[in-house]
């Protein structure tokens, strides 16, 4: 049985308010870079992007972040933007769900390589669940929930839900 956790309307809510947190985190910013992980975490990345687009006059950059969630010291990870593009920028990395924090880790990993202002994570649900020490900076919701529990995250035009089953 589905249990709905957060509904469209609030989902919006979360997003507005996220990206109004990232703006304040980086007010002094002309470049902003979203960098959302295939998957859910871009469809979330998109979102903040946009309404971020809204609210300041600086580049707000969308950066894909891909990897095998299963497995991602095998695949590695790898961005639509390179090393260069943001060097010494300021970085929001994106997911839907937080739960073991392997899929972070291993971004953030991936952006400390090269020298930064500031890297900062955003989740939409933060399960607790966490193997590696790991937080999101930015979350809309933390849920206590069991190991057995599954969270599902569905982003669709004026419909999107949030689900435990």
């Amino acid at each position: 049985m589905e249990n709905k956790i957060l509904n469209h309307h609030q989902i919006e809510h979360i997003i507005r308010r996220i990206a109004y947190q990232i703006l304040e985190a980086n007010v002094d910013e002309k470049k902003i870079i979203i960098a959302g992980i295939d998957g859910g975490g871009l469809d979330f990345a998109k979102k903040i992007q946009q309404v971020l687009k809204q609210i300041t006059e600086a580049d707000i950059l969308l950066c894909k972040v891909s990897m095998d969630k299963k497995n991602p010291l095998k695949s590695g990870v790898t961005t639509s933007m390179s090393a260069d593009e943001y060097n010494n920028g300021s970085i929001v990395l994106v997911d839907d769900v937080l739960n073991s924090g392997s899929t972070l880790i291993y971004g953030v990993h991936h952006f400390l390589k090269t020298p930064l202002k500031q890297l900062k994570t955003a989740v939409l649900v933060n399960r607790n669940h966490k193997k590696y020490p790991v937080k999101a900076d930015y979350k809309g919701i933390s849920l206590s929930t069991s190991l057995q529990e599954h969270v599902h995250v569905q982003f669709q035009p004026k419909k999107d839900v949030v689900y435990l089953d």
